[in-house]
């Protein structure tokens, strides 16, 4: 009767474990154990910040210490390698040792936590339990022991909201899992049944009891062979380091953490969805003292210059900078903003404010690439003379009549373009423009890095003006461009990814090509270094090196930049009006103190700054230039220097493409007319200088949305573009048929990045 029941009582025993182990399926891994952190690193390695609501960094066990593994095992379950999936012994041993105060040990093997961990949840019921019995059997059967450890490390919680031993590594003693000693090792074990009760750091008052366990992990080791005693005798206990907050998304963090998510996934490197899924070790290309000296120089120069209960405007005021290693495209600083949580939107990579005057150079670079010449026939240099009047019509151009302002309506007569260059003369510019051909122009800037899908990147004289928005990230990589002799690089903020220990791979980082000829790149460098010199951005001198550069204005004054580099750094900086309530654009008249903002003020001092700090202790280095033919000689002889100084108004002002009414020279009538833009018909002639050659009356001078304005006060330099109230950048008027926007940023916004 005893041994019948008993049969029936086996017999029920083994139909249940059997009809268990048939009916329970391994599932799929919960959603919780699967997420990860992705981790961003300067170039050095240090950290910048992690995303991701859990704090996760998968390993490879190759990457674990061998020593560190026999840690956690003398831990946890020192049998593991011998043991089957569910171990008896294993549960008295843990009985015992809780009951003994050696520390309270888990009866559930390493192969049942991971089950719990990894597929199934922390509740504690039966049910969960005979599946974390049935599915540890299984998996011991499908996979490998060191898979199953190596799960284990990784979805283990070690406290301080770090889940893996990577996690735990950097959260207590800030470094990476592979570098951990042995000492260490044994205290990350040690916290695996308390973590924070065995937190030392946090809660002192525990240190006797997570020493007594720490003792208990080494005195294990070394029984079961993995230590020496001897070098365990020689042990002290290992403090780590003091609680601290991960590295979120404040201050410029979450700058960085978007400008390389978008820059991964717009070159389609990694797609958002594995992206959103965690585990990508992300070293940038950003240099994490250039970073510093960019925040210091921003807050030096305009920040702490800010006072929103003086000026109401003030608070208006944002700024955003990028910064490019010209020999290598990487980019090695940038500013987005005061702080990411406060200010969402990427100042460095937004696509929405004009960038004004900063892209007149890439007019001069088109008109020496595609040796373009004046409307009589010129060669366009450094040196050729241009005519500077205020609202004169530009020739050569059949789209409509278009007669941009310069800035404060300021008329210069006959000027050379290094000297419309210093000075920002728009009505030099546009007729350059059209000299060269405004599609050649748009297709120069976009050689140059200036992405094709620029907002307002029009083919027409106004280009010459910066109408267009491109980021300031996207203008940092032309100029680098400029600076590299005009080849342009594979321009980069990541310089590796790493997923589970393996390296992704990237594009070709080394790749160049010569967008334009040297000549044309240096050429422009060489004109650009005047404005430096003694034109619109003397304010870069600051920086004690050679330095060529660009200032600009944006319409109505709502962003105000310097765009400039060394042989070494390319770097551009915008100051910028937005309305923090609304998002709208907004003008920085009075901002700072200043009547007006202009790129020769404050964008250029923090440029000075900036590039001052990063290169310090650099050998200071001169450009190395070749230019083209003719652009070293002197420009031609004023014609009216021995005439009438004064500039004769003349009947017949011009039409969209027609000559006007020709200057008489002195010994006769002039054969033709006036040049669009060039020197005057009557240059010297072989009859003698002439007595005007001076266009007839500008026309136009109306922007397309309204009548003019006169510009204000710079705020330190000479202004580089009036503002107009209907027209683009600087003061110009709009090309026929173009506005440009003055909304302001939303979180939904363009956000530019890099093109590989």
């Amino acid at each position: 009767m005893v041994l019948g029941g008993f049969i029936l009582v086996v017999l029920l025993v083994v139909g249940a474990f059997m009809t268990g182990y048939f009916l329970v399926e391994i599932p799929p891994a919960n959603a919780a154990a699967t997420k990860q952190s992705n981790v961003y690193l300067y170039a050095d390695g240090t950290e910048i910040a992690r995303d991701g609501k859990v704090n996760r960094e998968n390993v490879q066990l190759k990457q674990v210490p061998l020593t560190v593994q026999h840690a956690v095992l003398a831990a946890e379950d020192r049998d593991f390698h011998s043991e089957s999936a569910v171990d008896p012994k294993a549960m008295i041993r843990a009985a015992f040792n809780t009951v003994t105060g050696k520390g309270k040990q888990s009866g559930s093997t390493i192969t049942q936590q991971y089950v719990k961990n990894y597929y199934l949840g922390q509740e504690q019921t039966v049910t969960r339990k005979a599946k974390e019995f049935f599915i540890a059997i299984k998996l011991d059967r499908e996979v490998s022991k060191d898979d199953i450890l190596s799960g284990y490390l990784n979805t283990s919680y070690f406290g301080r909201n770090a889940y893996g031993i990577q996690a735990a590594a950097q959260a207590y003693y800030g470094k990476d899992v592979k570098k951990l000693t042995t000492a260490e090792g044994a205290y990350l074990a040690t916290l695996l049944n308390s973590p924070n009760a065995y937190d030392v750091a946090t809660h002192p008052e525990n240190k006797p009891r997570a020493t007594g366990r720490w003792n208990y992990v080494l005195d294990g080791m070394v029984e079961q062979g993995w230590l020496g005693r001897s070098e365990r005798a020689g042990m002290k206990f290992p403090m780590p380091d003091e609680a601290k907050g991960t590295a979120g998304l404040s201050g410029q963090r979450g700058y960085v953490v978007k400008a390389v998510e978008d820059y991964l996934t717009d070159n389609r490197i990694i797609d958002e969805d594995r992206l959103a899924k965690g585990g990508y070790r992300i070293t940038t290309t950003l240099q994490k003292d250039r970073q510093d000296a960019f925040k210091k120089a921003v807050e030096d120069q305009v920040m702490s210059k800010v006072d929103k209960d003086a000026r109401k405007v003030d608070r208006n005021v944002r700024a955003g900078g990028a910064s490019i290693d010209p020999a290598t495209g990487k980019v090695v600083a940038m500013y987005g903003g005061i702080d990411y949580t406060k200010q969402y939107v990427n100042n460095a990579t937004r696509r929405d404010y004009q960038v004004g005057s900063t892209f007149k150079p890439f007019v001069f670079t088109s008109a020496v690439e595609n040796g373009s010449v004046t409307q009589d026939g010129l060669p366009i240099t450094p040196n050729t003379v241009y005519d500077g009047t205020n609202k004169r019509p530009v020739q050569g151009w059949s789209g409509g009549a278009y007669a941009p302002e310069n800035e404060d309506q300021v008329s210069y007569g006959r000027t050379t373009v290094r000297e419309a260059t210093d000075k920002s003369v728009n009505s030099v510019y546009a007729q350059m423009a059209v000299d060269v051909g405004s599609e050649k122009v748009k297709d120069t800037a976009i050689a140059l890095g200036v992405p094709k899908n620029t907002p307002d990147l029009t083919a027409s004289p106004s280009i010459a003006l910066g109408p267009s928005t491109a980021s300031v990230l996207d203008m940092t990589e032309a100029y680098a461009t400029l600076a590299n002799h005009g080849k342009h690089g594979t321009y980069t903020i990541v310089e590796e990814i790493a997923k589970d220990g393996e390296r992704i791979e990237l594009p070709d980082q080394d790749a160049t090509e010569q967008a334009v000829s040297r000549e044309a790149a240096d050429t422009t460098t060489s004109i650009l270094q005047s404005v430096v010199e003694g034109g619109t951005g003397t304010a870069a001198q600051g920086a004690g090196r050679p330095a060529a550069g660009k200032t600009g204005t944006a319409e109505n004054d709502t962003a105000a930049w310097f765009a400039g580099y060394t042989p070494d750094l390319a770097t551009v900086v915008a100051v910028m009006g937005q309305n923090p309530d609304t998002g709208a654009h907004t003008p920085l008249y009075g901002a700072l103190g200043e009547a007006r903002i202009n790129g020769g003020g404050y964008p250029a001092r923090i440029w000075a700054q900036f590039t001052k700090d990063a290169l310090e202790g650099e050998p200071v280095k001169d450009f190395d230039l070749i230019v083209e033919e003719g652009a070293d000689q002197p420009p031609p002889p004023d014609p009216t220097a021995t005439g009438d100084t004064e500039e004769p108004d003349t009947d017949g002002g011009a039409t969209d493409g027609g000559p006007t009414e020709g200057g008489a020279t002195d010994g006769g009538q002039g054969d033709g007319g006036v040049t669009d833009g060039g020197p005057t018909d009557g240059g010297p002639t072989d009859g003698g200088p002439t007595d005007g050659g001076q266009t007839g009356d500008p026309t136009g001078g109306q922007t397309d949305g309204g009548p003019s304005t006169t510009g204000g006060q710079t705020d330190g330099g000479t202004a580089d573009g009036g503002a107009a109230q209907g027209g683009p950048a600087n003061g110009g008027s709009t090309g026929p048929g173009e506005t440009a926007s003055d909304g302001g940023a939303t979180d939904g916004d363009v956000i530019g990045g890099l093109d590989p």
